[in-house]
């Protein structure tokens, strides 16, 4: 019998007090929100918080599930949530080259990886919520 291997990851979109989304620009895909892959014994939840942690300095509050991203050919699910930032500073770190807060209509233009950008605008579209992409 075949036993499935898939990948379930967690991401965040991080909001401050000005509204700005908190992007990381890593050195494969450029810019994009801050996640990972959920390790074992680990909420997606708390994957999400650790990621962001890692790898921005930024810590966060998660306020909302958004919805789930499948990628059914390479067997990823990536779950997304709404955060905002409680602390820490901008930081870099072996995954990111840089790290900051952006105006929304700039952070859209800055992620061109994927659909990363598709993940961002239905996250913050709360009408939106949950949501279920499979590609």
């Amino acid at each position: 019998m075949h036993i499935p291997k898939h990948i379930i990851s967690a991401a965040a979109i991080v909001l401050n007090e000005k509204n700005e989304i908190l992007l990381i620009k890593g050195p494969r895909r450029g810019w994009e929100m801050p996640g990972g892959q959920v390790e074992e014994g680990e909420s997606m939840m708390e994957a999400a918080i650790r990621e962001t942690k890692e790898e921005s300095g930024i810590d966060i509050e998660i306020t909302k599930f958004c919805g789930i991203f499948q990628n059914v050919d390479k067997s990823i699910c990536n779950s997304l949530f709404l955060g905002k930032a409680i602390g820490g500073e901008p930081t870099t770190s072996l995954e990111c080259l840089e790290v900051g807060f952006f105006p929304i209509a700039q952070a859209l233009e800055m992620v061109t990886a994927g659909n990363f950008r598709e993940r961002i605008e239905l996250c913050l579209d709360e009408s939106k919520h949950p949501f279920f992409v499979e590609f």
